[in-house]
């Protein structure tokens, strides 16, 4: 007989064949870490089949190795496995899919065997599927049953877990249903799965789907054959495959059954993780750190005891609500903290009748909102305030420490740090890519050893050695913590090491600190995180100083929004709140209803919040659905805009050209700049010109089967939807130049095409399938006219006489189109001057016009009452001067002037555009921040991919324009 023994991340599986390799006998359970335990009690179950005579035994899965190597068992790999159990019962075989608790491979294995798997996250996988049932309150089987009643879809990004949980909260506070999150939970795998495994390598023929999400979630399995075209195929016995590819392996162990499980109980695991120096060298030690922090604490009085004027700030979080009322001497009258429940509005009714039925003689002045529900709550009870929470969170800061330079503030799921200059917030940092190492982090650890936070927390003051766990993806930390368990590691150790984890992560991922001096002297740690004392020290190590942790570092939020109430009602003689009263608290309704928003083609889903005579709006993607008809002249103020209208006109013609041979520019990367000039050029030329489209959601879904790198830019991703969107057109051909230069504006050392942008035709070329149409991707630059007119002249075979014409032709229409924009932004300018409006330069490259790369951050502005501009529109307006770097890339050298004539406008400040994945702009970045900096200017950075958290660039934007007031 032949046993194969599948240890997985969170799983095992057991499978004995005969010698005819049918299945004896088969088990699959979760090990929760106790793999030798488990391992042993599954293993007696197969005794009675072997009569514990000698089989042949291999071991497999991602956590077996260690076992198999120390054990003297022989070891499979799994990839190897599955394809060997692939040949034996599916031989005909083209692809797999395989899903597991931690882990995703695609194989294919059609003309040889080419493996893709998941490495630096863990997003998309059993356990991301896990978590977000948690979160909505279901079992992780009930996800499927949820989904098949499912109407909608809600994008949702899965290439980390708790990001998602930023997509989903807002969903769930929002009212939406939990089939229809079910199910675009399922459908955000999948687009994982195949945009970040697939990487470009069409996924067709016969598939198969392996591993526990697939085989146990049919409509897992639906969404995949949705977004592939195609119906794939969950085998029999599809759990085991990894386990039966290990028992038909001929170079198999033979022990019986008693000696195999002897062999891994003795497995020990140790030297797998280096020891690190303790937080605390003594009890004395810890005493001392205690004292220290108790310092920094805001007086409490009885409310019980005071009469007279108090102000309230409610700090509503993406899962948490927190209030202060203090006093007229910023004293702590009452505090709340304490979870949501996805309903904050309830939260405040409960909290307002408490303190109107049990304190009638405190008088609240003032009241102010801030966080995720800031807008929800101001509208709600009739707040007098509301502030950006990086202002609440600055003021709370400063109440402890006035000359505070740096701010770091670590939530349940989100990273915030601050520079302070000069009395106002300079910079910002947000975790943008990655999630790991906020509260939740341990929040979910110290839940799965079945402590509260409190009590781990403690446990890591103890700890004598932490383990050295990194600072990871947190499903792939949930791997690293269970092999320090099966190693022996003690809970506190563990503890410890995770907190350390929770700082190296905010220092180093986050910030990006290349040392202590880079933050600052006076450094103030917020948020409910720092409670935990462990990763106060922890940070406090790390860095080499000491740091002010208020006691209420929680609540800073909330107690910064009551300071800041009281700041206002004391500068406007404000004597008395509009919040709601008792009376009208009885009468209070809450009605909340989804509608869709015609305002544009997006057409999101909005959830309208009424509040009997009021009402508030949320879900939109750009602020025209809460705009007054009166205001909507802000949306003018934009060149973005302007831009895309010009831009968009193409797609509107129709070429003079009809019956002619078409040729197909698809709107993205380079053609973003160029598409004026190559239209002009091609229909002079005679062609049929068709233009793909504009850029969506649905858009990039299209070609993500296509795209061979998940680290590229976000906007090189979007070719390939536009590259299927000219397939569905017909055309007979698609042209794609590949460019080293672009036009010389004689700004700099050179004038370079970003590398990705000048050659991604090959790309297509290599990765998207086209079929019967054409691809064209002639290297030619459109900076040497004579060049040029050679090569266009060759690629079609056209006369160049003609090709000459149509040239200077499409070079006037270039120029043309940049007139245009100049001069509209002169206009804009003027406007908002007139207007007395902060201008913002919203500086990047051409293809950040584009709607769907930009997520409306140029809207976002707008609806804060700014005009937009952009730099190509104002970077002609200084003379020619050398910068600090080689200048050599044409749309750098474009930013670099555009900053130094920001910095000579009292009224302009620059926000930066920059895509995940683009390595030029690091020094860019410096040279353009001390360019402004020398003329007291703020310049911050939006990073743009195809999961930016819109929200998170609001909370930036709306920052940087309350730290322009305070300068003023």
């Amino acid at each position: 007989m032949h046993l194969g023994i599948d240890v997985g991340s969170t799983t095992i599986k057991v499978v004995l064949l005969d010698e005819d390799k049918k299945i004896l006998y088969s088990d699959y359970q979760r090990h929760l870490s106790l793999i030798k335990e488990k391992s042993a009690e599954m293993l007696e179950k197969v005794k009675p089949f072997t009569k514990d005579e000698k089989v042949t035994i291999s071991i497999s899965g991602s956590a077996g190795m260690g076992v198999a190597t120390e054990c003297n068992i022989n070891f499979v790999q799994e990839v190897y496995a599955t394809r060997v159990a692939a040949k034996e019962y599916e031989p005909d075989t083209d692809t797999i899919i395989e899903l597991g608790g931690e882990d995703a491979k695609i194989l294919f294995l059609t003309n040889g065997l080419e493996v893709r798997m998941n490495g630096t996250c863990a997003g998309g996988t059993g356990a991301f599927i896990d978590q977000m049932a948690t979160l909505l309150g279901i079992g992780r089987d009930e996800v499927d049953y949820y989904s098949k009643k499912s109407k909608q879809i809600y994008t949702i990004a899965s290439r980390c877990g708790v990001f998602a949980k930023s997509d989903i909260q807002p969903l769930i506070n929002q009212g939406a249903k939990v089939e229809d999150i079910a199910s675009s939970i399922l459908l955000a795998v999948v687009n994982q799965t195949i945009a970040g495994l697939a990487q470009g390598r069409k996924i067709k023929g016969k598939v198969l789907y392996l591993g526990g999400p697939l085989t146990f979630l049919s409509r897992l399995r639906y969404f995949f054959d949705q977004e592939l075209k195609l119906t794939g195929i969950c085998p029999e016995n599809s759990l085991y495959y990894v386990a039966l590819g290990a028992a038909l392996s001929p170079s198999a162990t033979q022990l019986s059954i008693s000696e195999c499980i002897s062999l891994i109980q003795s497995y020990s695991g140790k030297g797998n993780f280096n020891q690190l120096s303790p937080l605390f060298n003594s009890d004395a030690d810890y005493k001392s750190f205690v004292e220290r922090h108790n310092k920094a604490t805001v007086e409490a009085m009885n409310p019980k005891s005071y009469v007279g004027d108090a102000y309230l700030g409610i700090d509503s979080g993406s899962t948490t609500i927190k209030m202060c009322l203090i006093s007229i001497d910023g004293k702590l009258l009452l505090t709340r903290y304490s979870s949501n429940n996805g309903d904050p509005v309830q939260a405040v009714t409960s909290f307002l009748k408490t303190l109107y039925t049990e304190f009638p003689y405190i008088h609240i002045r003032a009241a102010a909102s801030t966080g995720y529900g800031e807008d929800l709550l101001k509208t709600a009870f009739k707040l007098d305030y509301s502030l950006v929470e990086t202002q609440a969170h600055f003021l709370g800061a400063k109440f402890f420490r006035p000359d505070v330079d740096f701010i770091i503030d670590i939530g349940g799921q989100d990273i915030k740090c601050f520079k302070i200059r000069d009395g106002a917030i300079d910079d910002i940092f947000l975790n943008e890519a990655c999630s790991s190492g906020c509260g939740s982090f341990l929040q979910t650890f110290a839940q799965a050893m079945g402590k509260s936070v409190s009590e781990f927390a403690g446990l890591a003051i103890k700890s004598h050695s932490p383990v050295e766990l990194g600072s990871r993806c947190t499903v792939f930390m949930n791997s690293s913590v269970k092999q320090a368990q099966k190693d022996g590691s003690p809970i506190e150790d563990i503890s410890a090491g995770l907190a350390i984890s929770v700082v190296k992560n905010a220092i180093y991922k986050v910030i990006r600190a290349p040392g202590a001096d880079a933050l600052g002297k006076n450094i103030v740690c917020q948020g409910g995180t720092f409670l935990n004392d462990a990763v106060l020290r922890a940070f406090e190590l790390e860095m080499g100083r000491d740091v002010i942790r208020p006691n209420i570092a929680g609540l800073m939020g909330a107690f910064g929004a009551a300071l800041y109430a009281q700041k206002r009602a004391i500068k406007e003689d404000l004597k008395s709140s509009s919040i709601l009263t008792e009376e009208e608290l009885d009468e209070f309704s809450h009605k909340v209803t989804n509608i869709n928003c015609n305002g544009c083609t997006n057409h999101c889903l909005l959830t309208v919040n009424s509040f009997r005579e009021r009402k508030m709006i949320s879900g939109n993607r750009c602020e025209r659905p809460t705009l007054k008809k009166d205001s909507k002249a802000l949306e003018e103020l934009n060149l973005y805009k302007y831009k895309q209208e010009l831009l968009y006109s193409y797609l509107d013609r129709e070429s003079k050209n009809k019956d002619a041979k078409s040729i197909g520019l698809p709107l993205a990367l380079g053609m973003y700049e160029l598409l004026p000039f190559y239209y002009t050029l091609f229909d002079e030329l005679g062609f049929n010109v068709v233009v793909s489209g504009k850029s969506s959601r649905s858009v990039y879904v299209k070609g993500q089967g296509s795209i061979p790198s998940d680290t590229v830019c976000f906007p090189a991703k979007l070719m390939h939807g536009h590259i299927e969107l000219l397939k569905e057109k017909n055309v007979d051909m698609i042209f794609i130049p590949c460019s080293s230069y672009n036009v010389d504006e004689e700004k700099g050392n050179n004038h370079y095409n970003c590398p990705v942008v000048a050659y991604y035709g090959e790309v297509i070329k290599a990765n998207q399938e086209l079929g019967n149409t054409k691809l064209l991707i002639p290297y030619l630059s459109v900076d040497n006219k004579k060049h040029f007119i050679k090569r266009i002249s060759e690629t079609f075979g056209l006369n160049k006489g003609a090709v000459k014409k149509a040239t200077e032709k499409a070079f006037s229409a270039l120029e043309d189109y940049h007139k245009k924009v100049c001069t509209k932004a002169e206009e804009l300018i003027t406007k908002a001057r007139n207007e007395h409006r902060r201008i913002i330069v919203l500086a990047g490259r051409p293809y950040h016009v584009d709607e769907e790369t930009n997520h409306g951050i140029d809207r976002l502005l707008t609806g804060l009452g700014c005009c937009v501009i952009t730099e190509d529109s104002i970077s002609n307006r200084v003379p020619k001067d050398n910068v600090n770097v080689l200048n050599q890339w044409t749309y750098h050298a474009r930013l670099y002037d555009a900053a130094r004539y920001v910095a000579t406008q009292d009224d302009m400040d620059l926000v930066q555009f920059v895509s995940f994945g683009c390595g030029l702009d690091a020094v860019t970045t410096d040279e353009v921040r001390e360019i402004l900096r020398k003329q007291d200017k703020i310049y911050t950075q939006i990073k743009i991919d195809e999961i930016t958290n819109v929200g998170a660039v609001k909370i930036r934007i709306r920052s940087l324009l309350a730290a322009l007031e305070d300068r003023k």
